[in-house]
C-alpha cells in the first residue's frame, strides 16, 4: 500500500455544534510531512476548553470544515519532511500546535512547534505541557509582565492551565493565591505552588481574599472564567494591577469606574497570537522547569478516543475540575 493510502482513526467535525458533532472515523488518510513538517504517532492528546469553543462555532477562529480538533499531542516521530534536521523517526516529542489535528492516531506538525519530551516525563504528562504551560507563560510574562515579589491570584487554579500557572508563578518569585471549587482541588493547588487557597463556591470567599491581601490588593489576577468573576477581580486589584483574561464563556456587566482610581487594566490572552520567538522563549522556561523539577504536569480525567464526546461535555460541565484532561490513543 502506498504511503499516501495509509489510514488511521481520527475525530472529524463536519458541522459546528454541540459535542455530538465529534465523529470517530477509521478511514482517515494519514498525512504525509512536507519540508519543515513532522508526522507524530500520537500516544496522548490534551483536551482544552478552547477546543469546545472552536467546535461550537462561537470562537473567533473557525477552521475550514471538516477538521480534526486537538492542539497539544505527545508521541513519537513517525516520519519527517525533507527540510527537517532537528528530529528523526523514533524521537519522543510533544508539540504546541498541530496542522492536521491532534484527536487522531497520527498528527502533522510544523517542526518549530515540536519539542523533545524528556525521559523523565511520560506521554500523558507530555500532552499536558504545551497549552497549559505556554498559556501560563504568556499570561504571566507577556501580558501581565510580572515581577518577582508581586502577588498573583489564579482564579480557577485547579485545572490544567491553573496548576501550570501556580507552578510557574511560584518558581519566579511571586506570592501565589489560588481558588478551587472542591477539597481535592484546593489540596492540589497548595501542592502545586500556591501559598494560600480559597474555595470559590463559598459565598464570602471574595471577602476572605480581600482580608488576606489587605488594603494593598493583589497585583495580578489570572482569570479562567471572566464572565463570572471579572467584576469582583477589578475590586481586588492593587494600584496599577491587571486582570489577565485567559478564559471566558459569555458576557458580564462591569463598572468601568472600578478601573479608574487605581489605574488598573484588563488584558486578554491568546496563545495562538504568539510569534515563533515567543514560543521558543516559553519552551526555554519550560525546559528549565523540567530540569529543575518544578514543572510537574497534573493529569486529570483520561478518555479513550471513542469517549471524546463525553470528554467535551465534562470539561465544560464538571465543576471542581482537577488537572489536565487527556485523550489516550
Amino acid at each position: 500500500m502506498a504511503t499516501g493510502q495509509k489510514l488511521m482513526r481520527a475525530i472529524r467535525v463536519f458541522e459546528f455544534g454541540g459535542p455530538e458533532v465529534l465523529k470517530l472515523q477509521s478511514n482517515v488518510a494519514v498525512p504525509v510531512p512536507k519540508d519543515h513538517q513532522v508526522l507524530i504517532k500520537v500516544h496522548a492528546c490534551g483536551v482544552n476548553p478552547v477546543e469546545t469553543y472552536i467546535r461550537s462555532g462561537t470562537y473567533s477562529r473557525k477552521p475550514v470544515l471538516p477538521y480534526t480538533p486537538g492542539t497539544d499531542v505527545a508521541g513519537v516521530i513517525e516520519s519527517v519532511g525533507d527540510s527537517v534536521s532537528a528530529f528523526k523517526k523514533g524521537d519522543r516529542v510533544f508539540c504546541s500546535s498541530t496542522i492536521s489535528g491532534g484527536y487522531a492516531e497520527f498528527a502533522l506538525a510544523a517542526d518549530h512547534t515540536v519539542y523533545t519530551l524528556p525521559e523523565t516525563l511520560d506521554f500523558k504528562q507530555g500532552a499536558a505541557l504545551a497549552i497549559p504551560y505556554f498559556t501560563a507563560c504568556r499570561a504571566l510574562f507577556h501580558s501581565a509582565r510580572v515581577q518577582a515579589g508581586e502577588s498573583v491570584l489564579v482564579h480557577g487554579a485547579s485545572g490544567g492551565v491553573g496548576l501550570a500557572t501556580c507552578q510557574v508563578a511560584r518558581a519566579h518569585g511571586l506570592k501565589v493565591l489560588g481558588t478551587a471549587g472542591s477539597e481535592e482541588g484546593k489540596k492540589l493547588v497548595l501542592q502545586n505552588g500556591a501559598h494560600e487557597v480559597f474555595d470559590h463556591k463559598e459565598v464570602n470567599y471574595i471577602d476572605k481574599i480581600k482580608k488576606s491581601v489587605g488594603d494593598e490588593g493583589v497585583d495580578v489576577v489570572i482569570e479562567m472564567l471572566a464572565n463570572v468573576n471579572l467584576s469582583n477581580d477589578l475590586k481586588l486589584l492593587s494600584r496599577g494591577g491587571r486582570v489577565i483574561v485567559v478564559g471566558c464563556r459569555g458576557t458580564i456587566e462591569i463598572n468601568p469606574r472600578d478601573t479608574m482610581a487605581k489605574e488598573t487594566s484588563i488584558i486578554g490572552v491568546s496563545l495562538f497570537s504568539s510569534t515563533k520567538e515567543e514560543l521558543q522563549q516559553f519552551a526555554g522556561i519550560l525546559q528549565t522547569g523540567i530540569e529543575k523539577g518544578w514543572v510537574k504536569p497534573v493529569i486529570g480525567s483520561e478518555y479513550p478516543l471513542e469517549k471524546v464526546v463525553q470528554a467535551h461535555e465534562d470539561i465544560i460541565h464538571s465543576s471542581g475540575k482537577t488537572g489536565k484532561m487527556i485523550l489516550l490513543l
